[in-house]
This record gives structure tokens, sequence and C-alpha cells, in this order.
């Protein structure tokens, strides 16, 4: 017998997802729109995903496998329908991925079936999270995602240190999953690491991340680009800085690529997140560059300052002040659906158009990298914006 109390909670649950996602009118900056509501949450999950129904076994009707966190989603456009697989963080903090599906990409995101799993060929991986999903030219959508496991040079009673490895797996329907070996760079650790869309001179191409501790990126850091030759062994042997971190810059901590680059008619275009120290804690932003289409790994363009950076309630939550995006979809009319997490919370979507980003991405002043050399940048627009606003008195 179920508790009647599933049918009440189950209520409420669709009047959530079936509410209509609006465009956060007090927010303008002329380059993407926000929403009011996030698109996914924990109170998304299904109830029986989190409840034991029956009445028996669960008298009280107890959550019995409980949520802490929806987050870090990676996302693909298949067969017509926006689709989402959603880092899901229990209580015991073990992430799970999870397929999550609408209609319009913007609200209405329904979990689907059951939690995405695989083979499990590696009993050290603790953990697993924040999966790119590719849709490659070879026909294969791909998966990568960080795998953590214990650190096993660290003593017995050790448990703060640990060891991050870039899981690989592939899939044509979202529904099976097939595992593959983990990728292998020069790097200690490995974080961030996005297969490239298209063969680059018949290689597969890759963004990585490398760094010689699970959170401090030490000697490496900065988005570093890598080929190699066989998807089935996946060995990068040499890892290029493209994109390194720089003294006082929204990245001069860490940074990362965040999904795959978009193909434009003038480059590809990068959303990428940068991390910097404050008084607080770490600040995590999203920011943009460029690189060449004929070599992605040659940088174009590179718009100073942060893209998307956490916006009134996005600043709080599990790990406040943090904007973290590992999935944009693209589609058929060349709307873009850029899905960030807040503070390792929720995801939240903005929207804008591949004009748009070209615009934002090829027009936007580079960072001038001094405080004086920045206010002439400013002072240059002023005095440009004085002299029309003159000519239309």
């Amino acid at each position: 017998m179920i508790n009647e109390k599933y049918f009440d909670l189950l209520k409420k649950q669709e009047e959530m997802i079936k509410r209509k996602n609006e465009k956060n009118e007090d927010f303008y900056n002329g380059v993407y729109d926000r929403y009011k509501n996030p698109v996914i949450t924990r109170h998304h999950v299904p109830l029986h995903w989190r409840f034991d129904l029956n009445k028996e076994t669960n008298p009280f009707f107890m959550e019995r496998l409980g949520i802490n966190a929806t987050l870090n989603a990676g996302a693909i456009y298949f067969e017509g329908k926006y689709y989402l697989v959603v880092r899901t963080e229990g209580l015991d903090r073990k992430s799970f991925f999870a397929l999550a599906e609408s209609e319009n990409g913007i609200d209405n995101f329904r979990f689907v079936d059951k939690v995405i799993t695989w083979e499990d060929v590696d009993e050290k991986e603790t953990n697993i999270y924040d999966m790119r999903l590719v849709q490659h030219e070879d026909g294969w959508i791909y998966g990568i995602y960080c795998s953590e496991s214990k650190d096993p040079t660290a003593g017995e009673y050790d448990t703060s240190t640990a060891i991050a490895a870039a899981g690989l797996v592939r899939t044509k329907d979202l529904k099976t999953w097939v595992k593959l070996p983990n990728i292998e760079t020069p790097s200690p650790q490995q974080r961030n690491v996005v297969i490239h869309p298209e063969f680059v001179n018949g290689k597969y191409a890759f963004y990585t991340r490398p760094q010689d501790g699970f959170i401090s990126t030490g000697s490496g850091g900065g988005i570093a680009f890598g080929l190699c030759h066989d998807i089935l062994n996946p060995v990068i042997d040499e890892e290029i800085i493209i994109h390194g971190r720089k003294y006082h810059t929204v990245y001069e901590v860490k940074n990362g690529q965040g999904p795959a680059p978009i193909k434009t008619n003038k480059g590809w275009i990068h959303i990428a997140h940068g991390v910097r120290n404050t008084a607080a804690g770490l600040r995590y932003v999203l920011y943009t560059f460029a690189t060449s289409l004929d070599n992605p790994e040659k940088i174009i363009a590179q718009p100073g300052g942060h893209f998307i950076a956490p916006y009134d309630d996005e600043r709080v939550g599990d790990v406040s002040n943090v904007i973290f995006s590992n999935g944009v979809i693209v589609n058929e009319y060349n709307e873009v659906f850029i899905y960030y997490a807040s503070s390792d919370t929720r995801v939240h979507v903005a929207t804008t158009t591949i004009d748009k980003l070209i615009d934002y991405t090829f027009n936007t002043p580079e960072d001038t990298y001094r405080s004086l050399s920045s206010a002439e940048q400013r002072n240059k627009l002023i005095e440009i914006n004085k002299r029309l606003l003159e000519q239309k008195k």
C-alpha cells in the first residue's frame, strides 16, 4: 500500500515543475537573458528516487535516500529535446548522474527513468561528477567526468587528499553507456577535460587542465590542448597551455574549460570558468574567449572580465559565491542555452544567440591588466558617448 503522503507531495512537485519560467526583467546587459527560476533543483528529483513509498516498510514516510544538491550539468540537444546530465548529490556526499529532459530547455525539466550507470571497472573510484557531453563527428556522444579516488600515497588516517582523473564514457542513445579507459595525460591530477567536437589533423583533440594537487593547480593550471590517436586508448602525450592563469584577473587562481567550444563562422567560442581568491573564499565566474577555426589551440579573441557571475540569490548555497558551467546547447535556430550551477546547489539557464555571443566575444575590450590603463579604456568610451549625446542635443 502506498503512503497517502506521497500523493500530496507529488501534487506540489508537479505544480513546481509545470510552472512557466519567465525572464528576469530586473536584469539586463544586452548579452544574455537570465530567468527567475532555476531549471533543476533537488526538489525536481522524483519522489520514488528518495522515499520508500510502501506504507508498511516506511510508516512515517521518511526520506530514505535524500538529495543534497543538483548542479554542474552536461547538456545536449538530442532528437529535438533538451537533455541535461545532472550531477546529483546525495546526503552521503556521493554524486551520481541523472538524465533530465525538457521540450523547450527553459522549464518543465523532468528526470528520466533511473539513475545513469555503466560497468563498474574501477573499485577505487569513490566519487564521480561534472560530466561534459559532446556529440562528436565520429557518431558517438562522449561524456567526460571527474573520477575521484583517495590518494594511495596518503597515510592511513589522512582523509584530506585525493586524486582527480578524467573518466570517459560514450553512448549513442543516452540510455546505454559504455565505459572506456580513463584519459591519461602527463599531469599528476586532471580536471575539467573536454573533447573537441571535431577531429583535428585526423586525431581526437582534448582541452585539459593540468594540476599538481587535487585542489591547487601548483605548477600546472590553465587550459591546455592535447591530441590522442585512439579513443579506445586515450593517451595524451603532450599538453600545451593555450590560456593560462594571470595575476589580478578573474582567473588568477584557477581556470578551466567549461562545455565544449561552440563553432561559429568567426571561430570557436569557449565558455570557461575562472577562479580568484577573496577574503570570503574562492569566487568562481564564467568568461569567454575564441580560438581559430583552423587551429583551435590559437586564441583570436579574449574579452576582459567575467561573462556570468553569481547574482542575488545565486550567491548563496552549499558552496557560496560560485558559478560553474559544463553544459551548453545550440539549437537549430542558433539560440544558445547556457546551463550553469549557482553555489553548487541548483542549475539555471541563461539564453542568448550565436550573433550576440560573437559580438560579445569579439567586440568587448580585452583586459588591460592595469588599473590606470583600464581607467583610460573607460574614459575613451565615455568621450565617444559624450560626443554622441551632444550631437543629439
